[in-house]
């Protein structure tokens, strides 16, 4: 079986009317799935993104209707025009829902790990947000440890359940957490309304030491939250997390949220990410949509990305080290050296945290995305919350 088998080719009469695009919007400039298959076999030329489509709503709770967002979105990504940058992106077309759910899940599964492995990011357009367990599963057989970020108005878990809990839109990060074999190393929730979300789900992330970031703590200075989406090797998110007057086209919108242009700058945010290796966006659903202005955001949020991969700095540290500076801070308990690392290229920070129980010469340090304030807070002699966090993960 190739990827080509998991996708049902674009008609594109279904999206426009229009007999061509001009040169430089995406619609003409990437390559589509609607006769051929792209080739993704040549390292030369396989493209940098894929964007899929994922027709897949069974398990959106009160928002049913999700199923036909993709194909809503092209019709207004196609018309957006390409960056200054040598664009490498193919369109491989939708994932059809299976006979049954669990078969759409393994589909999105082998796609996503097929795509990371080419070094292709997924591009996920959905469909409910249960399909983030899907995406998730994809890095399950890639050897690596996982770091998620969610940005949602609520944590999608329940408090009372347990690995047989029916997988749905609400419950898919108890999925995520109970998940055999364990490869989570930390998840992320940003731009969470404290009014939406249980203090028994906010005490079961301190104690796991995820990371949350409440939305007013980002509303006005949303760079914030870039430290967190940057640590993630997968970003999804909900429509539901944007206020109603600004994407109406979810059956779940709330009154409170993100602006447009604030989702925008975090879409941008993960395709800056070096380590952001799929992003996936759920839960808009057109039959809310009359106007078309919630499609016509996801498109937006979609160019943000691509934007924001092709300013990529390629500064993930530390190599060559030359393009770092090192500081070192003492806490007044003289019991750690805390060391901040901060790249010449992009002016970003991260921090080294060791790993537990590490005391040599050599030791080993697993290096966290970090802000500037919080190289200041260990210069006055205090602990910055991130780093205690990772390091209680490292144990």
């Amino acid at each position: 079986m190739t990827l080509a088998d998991f996708f049902q080719p674009i008609i594109l009469t279904e999206i426009t009317s229009k007999p061509d695009f001009l040169n430089s919007q995406l619609g003409k400039t990437m390559l589509r799935y609607e006769d051929r298959f792209p080739d993704l076999d040549d390292a030369e030329t396989r493209p940098h993104l894929a964007i899929l489509g994922v027709e897949e709503d069974r398990a959106s709770v009160n928002n049913r209707g999700a199923a036909k967002a993709p194909n809503e979105v092209r019709k207004h990504l196609y018309e957006l025009y390409e960056g200054d940058y040598a664009l490498r992106v193919a369109d491989l077309g939708n994932i059809k829902a299976g006979a049954r759910i669990e078969d759409t899940y393994v589909a999105l599964r082998q796609v996503v790990e097929e795509l990371v492995k080419l070094e292709i990011v997924p591009v996920i357009i959905g469909g409910g947000q249960d399909l983030t367990y899907a995406q998730y599963t994809g890095y399950e057989n890639l050897e690596q440890k996982v770091e998620v970020a969610v940005i949602d108005a609520r944590f999608d878990l329940d408090q009372e359940s347990d690995e047989n809990t029916t997988l749905n839109s609400t419950t898919f990060l108890n999925h995520i957490i109970l998940h055999q074999p364990d490869y989570l190393f930390s998840l992320s929730n940003i731009a969470y309304q404290t009014y939406l979300v249980s203090k028994e789900s906010i005490n079961m992330y301190n104690k796991l030491f995820f990371n949350t970031m409440r939305l007013g703590a980002i509303t006005g200075k949303l760079d914030q939250s870039e430290p967190l989406i940057r640590a993630a090797d997968m970003v999804s998110f909900d429509m539901g997390a944007i206020r109603a007057s600004e994407a109406g086209g979810n059956a779940n919108a709330t009154p409170n949220g993100l602006y447009g242009d604030e989702a925008c700058q975090l879409a941008r945010y993960a395709g800056m990410s070096d380590k952001c290796s799929s992003v996936g966006f759920y839960e808009f659903n057109p039959t809310f949509d009359p106007m078309g202005h919630s499609a016509m955001l996801v498109a937006q949020m979609i160019w943000c990305f691509i934007d924001g991969f092709y300013s990529r700095k390629g500064d993930a540290p530390m190599y060559p080290k030359s393009n770092y500076i090192i500081y070192r801070t003492t806490l007044e308990s003289d019991d750690y050296e805390l060391v901040f690392v901060k790249s010449k290229k992009s002016d970003r920070w991260w921090m080294q945290v060791p790993y537990f129980g590490t005391k040599s010469v050599n030791e080993r340090f697993f290096l966290v995305p970090c802000r500037y304030e919080d190289y200041q807070l260990a210069v006055d002699g205090e602990m910055p919350d991130l780093w205690w966090r990772t390091h209680q993960k490292l144990q």
